[in-house]
């Protein structure tokens, strides 16, 4: 049995809340591995935090600034000299479908990394993902190691809700991101891919704290439920909106954006119900696409709805962006919508979709000059296209 299979099989093996000391344990052993350290990226996915590292050891490191910062987001290896003695260390994105969960920071003697162990370590990260993801559902132990502050429990119930912040397919690629990570309200994202479509709303619940929270994870809730049963976009929101309304009797109501892309042709249905808003580079111009406007999901009694026919041609890139981001006013009172918005969209259309958001975001912080408890959402999908189609 080689290396790799020992590995893979003890962390199939490994509890739960063990798989680094599991990992750091098996490298030892199979390459005679220095030090070994898992860092997680939190959830304003501005720093990388160890994974069960002693007080003493529990420093966090800049995603924008450090070594294992520029592995994570570059999504490729970085090698740097460590110690004495002709030590190197090795830092390997951990990525699961094109969620970026953190770094595996290996430390080997400098004569001992051969081009085959930094691939059987490339697949050893990547193994990794996949088991963190597993093991996340039965401990926090890595939930914990994402925070540097403690979440609000509104953002908690957000963050619980809520897909990968990023996934990658043939024909697509999407990434998200909320702020404030660490107190949202009721800004959501959800998507759904099967082999025909993939379906993505934006939901932003009305009020703050719990109440948004609550209303969120209801129409998401309820959304997903139609989506599931096979129903179209607009019945799902005409459902959506008649549990909202059932519970709330119109005293409180969902915005909500709806997307279905048919994945052979390219094909977009939409449904405007609320304020999120949808925005498309294309060719170098940036513009808004306008949208048939309707009524929030529930507003009113038994609200119908009706799907709008967009066509994605192949690398276009859409931005799907909460009234938290478009509303923002600089110092001067001057709309982020009006002067920053479609510049930030142009100047970032060379960063993958997963860091796009991130990228706006921190742009719209600059903007604003100041702190602000509004919720900022931004999802960015890279339309490809099915390969021999013409979508």
């Amino acid at each position: 049995m080689n290396a790799r299979t020992e590995i893979e099989r003890a962390m199939r093996a490994a509890a739960p809340h063990a798989l680094v000391e599991t990992v750091r344990d098996a490298l030892v052993a199979a390459y005679d591995a220095r030090s070994v350290q898992v860092l997680l990226a939190d959830y304003g996915m501005t720093v990388l935090r160890p994974v069960g590292a002693a007080p003493e050891q529990d420093r966090v490191l800049s995603i924008h600034n450090s070594p294992q910062g520029r592995a994570f987001g570059s999504q490729r290896p970085q090698e740097e000299p460590a110690g004495d003695g002709g030590q190197v260390e090795r830092h390997f994105p951990v990525t699961v479908r094109g969620e970026r969960l953190g770094i595996l920071s290996v430390r080997l003697p400098a004569d001992a990394v051969t081009p085959q162990i930094r691939e059987e370590l490339a697949h050893v990260a990547d193994l990794l993902g996949r088991e963190i993801l597993v093991a996340d559902r039965a401990t926090d132990h890595y939930r914990r190691a994402r925070r540097t502050n403690r979440l609000t429990l509104a953002a908690e119930m957000q963050w619980q809700l809520l897909p990968a912040r990023a996934f990658t397919a043939a024909e697509y690629a999407i990434g998200a991101q909320l702020e404030p990570a660490y107190a949202i309200h009721g800004d959501n994202f959800d998507w759904a891919s099967d082999g025909d479509h993939l379906t993505v709303s934006v939901t932003n619940g009305w009020g703050e704290g719990i109440q948004a929270s609550l209303l969120s994870n209801l129409a998401v809730n309820a959304l997903r439920n139609a989506r599931r049963a096979g129903i179209g976009i607009a019945d799902q929101a005409a459902l959506a909106d008649q549990a909202l309304y059932e519970q709330h009797r119109g005293h409180a109501h969902v915005s909500t954006l709806l997307l279905r892309f048919d994945l052979a042709t390219g094909e977009v249905g939409a449904v405007d119900a609320g304020s999120p808003q949808l925005w498309r580079l294309r060719g170098g111009a940036v513009t808004r696409v306008e949208l048939d406007a309707q009524l929030p999901l529930g507003m009113f009694e038994e609200s119908q709805y009706v799907t709008q026919s967009l066509q994605a041609l192949p690398g276009d890139r859409l931005l799907l962006v909460s009234d938290g981001v478009y509303d923002a006013v600089s110092p001067q009172g001057e709309a982020y919508v009006e002067r920053g918005l479609a510049r930030v969209i142009l100047g970032t259309r060379l960063l993958p979709a997963a860091s796009v958001p991130g990228a706006v975001l921190r742009e719209l912080a600059d903007y604003r000059a100041a702190e602000t408890l509004d919720d900022a959402l931004v999802v960015c999908i890279d339309w490809f296209g099915r390969q021999g189609s013409d979508g």
